[in-house]
């Protein structure tokens, strides 16, 4: 009989966590598995996020460039682990996922780490004042999807833990999903995503949010 050889060794250690939770979110949202099951990739134009995603995995993977085909530069971190793909498979991930991707695997006590790596990967945050009301400060936390069964699963999955229901649209072009909240219930989003200052996020998103949230005490306040 011959020898099968040694054991693959990955180079990510599989064992959730929240940070691993939060590295599983920005993949699911913005990151590629390659169809030779081996690679992984995850490109932006932010240093932090990138940065983040190889902190939460605790890898040594260095921070490369590359152009698209429009001459843009872009930021990634690419790297082999067969295992890691293996187990990405195993949750719900798909090659060339973006429009296919639909529920994945997530321990119940990960969840919303999960859901601020899905936020920072493809989410966003906006404020503005509406001119209909007087002094009427609006907010909504939006996530971002090409998948709509992976909107569809993210809408769910958040109802059952807030009982929120959300807004799902599509963009100008019609081309993604938003699932979108909007003040009150957004909120209670962000309480569950920022439960303390020491988890990983991208900064920008955070202070973003911040700024928003002192408006809105401010008017509270005023009006209470």
């Amino acid at each position: 009989m011959g020898s099968r050889g040694p054991k693959p060794k990955g180079k990510v250690k599989i064992d959730w966590s929240a940070n691993f939770a939060y590295a599983i979110g920005l993949l699911a949202s913005d990151g590629c598995l390659s169809n030779d099951g081996r690679h992984i990739d995850l490109t932006s134009k932010d240093t932090e996020q990138l940065e983040n995603f190889l902190l939460a995995l605790n890898i040594g993977v260095k921070i490369t460039t590359k152009r698209s085909g429009s001459g843009i530069e872009y930021q990634r971190v690419q790297f082999g682990d067969v295992l890691f793909c293996d187990f990405l498979l195993d949750i719900g991930f798909t090659p060339a996922k973006s429009k296919t991707i639909g529920s994945i695997k997530i321990p119940k006590q990960y969840f919303f780490d999960f859901l601020r790596g899905s936020f920072d990967g493809d989410g966003c945050f906006y404020s503005y004042w509406d001119p209909r009301w007087r002094s009427s400060h609006m907010f909504y936390v939006e996530f971002v999807s090409a998948s709509k069964l992976h909107i569809d699963w993210l809408r769910k999955e958040i109802f059952e833990r807030l009982a929120i229901k959300g807004h799902i649209g599509k963009d100008g072009k019609g081309s993604t999903y938003q699932l979108k909240y909007a003040k009150k219930e957004a909120l209670e989003i962000i309480e569950k995503m920022y439960y303390n200052h020491q988890v990983v996020c991208l900064s920008r998103k955070r202070i973003k949010i911040e700024k928003a949230l002192v408006i809105e005490k401010k008017q509270q306040k005023l009006y209470s």
